[in-house]
């Protein structure tokens, strides 16, 4: 019986060659283009979520009013913490975590490294797999370091690095005390090194200042204790440390399951209700249409060559097989078409995988050595082989035998047929992508033209490291001196990143109110609107070169000018971080956070604040490499361990664009290979159409026909399902781009032109589709179509 069932499936494969090429062809691309996006949900989807206690692992957050709305926020005080492990017995662990760079020096190689700081329960909370050590004591001692595996390659070799000794920036030795394997590409965390938080301590950079929101923090609950109940025991803890102080916040805290962080980052009235997992929703949708596209053009050419097996579907109904059996036999075929797809598929797949990565900047892989990857592709494989079969199999196995073997079948030339609609469905949703993809590429040209309000050409920043802030004077003298720069300015920030904001800032007829308004802060030492290009509205810029004043000086922008409502804003004191501003300047808005976005109110501090980068503006009179390499002489001189690296500014902007970009270019990706399928099942037809009416076609050439009419004739039935496609595709497609582009404040309107222009574009496709068989048939020569005649 499975002897005759191969027999029959690979007779009918071979007999028909062409047909079999493109189903499976078809499904085959269908298959890799699920796979490549399913590979890409699994990881989002299991990220954090690999931890042994990750149902019991929760984020701190804060929760507060700004500006009339209630905002949530995941960095938090570095006490609190402790605080709550201290407090709290449902509580079994709780951990801080903050992003940290040094330089590692070993021997002669100098590194400079990304790594953090946290307590020394982190691992017994994340339970990284170690190589090498203890995870439980490995940062127990202040001077112990954890590497990763990476890490200890760069630095080691293949030598075994625990016990090893790094340096790190030129001042302090630290002892390896484990190695963790490489960090999933699936996780939140980045560190290449972890150091104890007692030496943060040591170093100056930890307080207890509850106002201070600038680390992440962590708890592990103990089992059973609800996330609801623990949340009501601490959502008053900042506001009980803070109410006898000179200081006293209204911030609420609450937690958030760690393993959902990753999806659920939007802050909508204090709540975490969305982020990537609307992302995540939106590709699972196009995975299953391109798949069911894919499934649409086995149905359509399976039932379109259906009277080419109707006699085979009489002859074995008169034998006396039953429709189960014949059901079985055509669901069966397509699974074996299926299984061959699948294979074509993971072929695509995996050479397709190196681009795909790189565009989701992600490192997927087919892991064939687990045993769940097989049962999810035999699963797929019936999955795909019974959706697409189901319907050619029910309606193959329901021909009447009488009328098959009579000669009178006939196929449906009904105004309205189930392949009619699966053309117009496959074609619907191919329209609809093309559009949405035109809309986001608009949506995003419309940001990068939007003026940023500096000048990005040019300017570069470096980080504030080792000897520069105490030589800093020299090197901005010997910037200038060299020619390798017009313009020098330290700042708090890079002008690309908002890297601190507060409340609690006052002046001349602020209220109460006023004490909830969230201000961006940054700062300059001199010549910051100059050298990053800034245009002043009234004032002039920070120099305190010029005015030994202006240690306490602050340039404002527009928006925050507007929002204190100053009617002489330069000259006016503000209140903010234990000191008394006066402000100098009046600054043009500027982009520094997403060019999607309104920009928000800033206040940029004179030198009584703090710095981490310095901008400089290279020389035009000189090339980019000439002056890059007079600049890294100069912070060699300087500052010679650590190795001189230059950052564009113009880069870091672009990298705001780098989200929607990834979005458009997998939405433009699948759009062509959704028409791709669509286009190969529509040739199918079109190929089984012309063989089927080659006797009518040279009948109509005999009688005068030209080959355009008959080439009209042949085109005209798919024109049609084409149109309709449009029509269909075209609220569909508005309603979705409407609801994204609602998201962005700064943005594009929906224009009509775009929906003709992707009507035209998919009626000039599918033309092209149709037209070579409906051409190739009207020119052929009549008399070997009707020489049986």
């Amino acid at each position: 019986m499975l002897n005759n069932f191969f027999k029959i499936a690979f007779r009918n494969l071979w007999k028909n060659k062409g047909f079999s090429f493109i189903n499976i062809a078809g499904l085959a691309v269908g298959m890799a283009s699920a796979i490549l996006i399913l590979l890409w949900i699994q990881n989002e989807m299991s990220h954090d979520k690999f931890y042994a206690k990750s149902d019991r692992i929760y984020t701190l957050n804060n929760r507060d009013k700004f500006n009339g709305e209630l905002w949530a926020w995941n960095s938090t005080p570095k006490i609190l913490a402790p605080t709550i492990k201290h407090e709290f017995p449902d509580v079994e662990e709780a951990v801080r975590y903050n992003d940290a760079t040094f330089l590692f020096t070993v021997g002669e190689k100098h590194l400079n490294v990304a790594g953090g700081f946290s307590d020394s329960g982190f691992f017994r909370v994340f339970d990284f797999p170690f190589i090498k050590g203890n995870p439980n004591t490995a940062l127990d001692k202040i001077n112990s370091i954890v590497i990763t595996e990476d890490l200890s390659k760069k630095l080691f070799g293949n030598d075994d690095a625990l016990g090893k000794v790094i340096k790190i920036d030129s001042a302090d030795y630290f002892t390896v005390t484990g190695v963790l394997k490489s960090l999933p590409n699936n996780t939140i965390f980045g560190f290449e090194y972890l150091l104890p938080w007692s030496y943060m301590k040591k170093i100056g950079w930890d307080d207890e200042y509850w106002g201070n929101n600038s680390v992440r923090s962590y708890v592990l609950l103990k089992p059973n204790v609800k996330q609801a109940d623990f949340d009501r025991k601490i959502k008053n803890v900042t506001i009980d440390h803070t109410k006898n102080g000179e200081d006293p916040s209204t911030t609420q805290v609450f937690t958030q399951l760690f393993r959902d962080r990753w999806l659920y980052s939007k802050s909508v009235n204090g709540q975490y209700v969305g982020g990537r997992i609307e992302t995540v929703k939106l590709f699972f949708i196009i995975a299953a249409f391109i798949l069911l596209i894919a499934c649409i053009n086995f149905m359509n050419l399976s039932t379109a060559r259906s009277e080419k097996r109707a006699k085979e579907v009489g002859i074995r109904k008169v034998a006396g097989a039953y429709k189960s059996s014949l059901v079985s036999q055509f669901i069966g075929e397509s699974i074996l078409l299926a299984f061959l797809a699948f294979l074509l598929a993971i072929i695509i797949v995996e050479i397709s995988l190196p681009g795909f990565n790189h565009l989701v900047d992600k490192k997927l892989y087919i892991d064939f050595g687990n045993p769940s990857f097989w049962l999810f592709a035999i699963g797929f494989v019936v999955f795909t082989g019974v959706l697409a079969g189901s319907y050619p199999a029910f309606y193959l196995s329901s021909f009447k035998p009488v009328s098959v073997l009579k000669g009178t079948f006939k196929a449906s030339h009904a105004l309205v047929t189930p392949r009619k609609v699966l053309v117009v469905l496959q074609f619907t949703f191919a329209i609809a992508l093309i559009i949405c993809t035109i809309i986001v590429g608009r949506q995003i040209n419309y940001a990068q033209a939007r003026d940023a309000g500096y000048v990005r050409d040019k300017l570069v920043y470096t980080y504030i490291q080792g000897d520069v802030n105490r030589h800093y004077d020299l090197i901005r003298n010997d910037l200038l001196g060299s020619g390798a720069a017009v313009a020098v300015t330290k700042s708090m920030s890079p002008i690309t990143q908002r890297w601190s904001d507060s409340w609690g800032w006052e002046w001349d007829g602020s209220t109460g109110a006023d004490d909830k308004t969230d201000f961006v802060m940054m700062a300059a030492d001199a010549d910051f609107a100059k050298t990053m290009g800034i245009k002043l509205v009234e004032g002039r810029d920070i120099d305190v070169y010029k005015y030994a004043t202006d240690s306490t000086a602050a340039l404002l922008n527009e928006s925050a000018v507007k929002i204190m409502r100053l009617k002489h804003p330069v000259g006016a004191v503000i209140k903010g971080q234990g000191v008394d501003w006066h402000v100098v300047g009046v600054m043009k808005d500027f982009i520094y956070e997403s060019p999607y976005e309104k920009v928000n109110q800033l206040i940029v501090m004179g030198p009584k604040s703090w710095f981490n980068i310095i901008h400089f503006k290279l020389n035009p009179a000189n090339s980019t490499e000439k002056n890059l390499k007079l600049a890294e002489g100069v912070f060699k001189k300087y500052n010679p361990q650590y190795p001189a690296t230059f950052n564009f500014a113009d880069e870091g902007y672009a990298l705001k664009f780098q989200e929607e970009k990834r979005i458009g270019t997998l939405a433009a990706l699948f759009a062509a290979l959704t028409i791709f399928i669509s286009c190969l099942g529509l040739f199918g037809l079109a190929t089984y159409m012309a063989e089927n009416r080659i006797k009518e076609i040279g009948v109509r050439k005999v009688l005068g026909a030209s080959v355009a009419s008959i080439t009209t004739l042949l085109s005209k039935d798919f024109l049609k399902l084409v149109i309709i496609s449009i029509v269909i595709a075209t609220p569909v497609a508005w309603w979705a781009m409407y609801e994204w582009l609602s998201n962005y404040t700064y943005k594009i309107g929906i224009e009509w032109w775009v929906f003709i222009a992707a009507g035209l574009l998919s009626v000039a496709i599918a033309l092209l589709t149709v037209s070579y068989q409906a051409i190739k048939a009207a020119i052929a020569n009549p008399s070997k179509s009707l020489r049986t005649e």
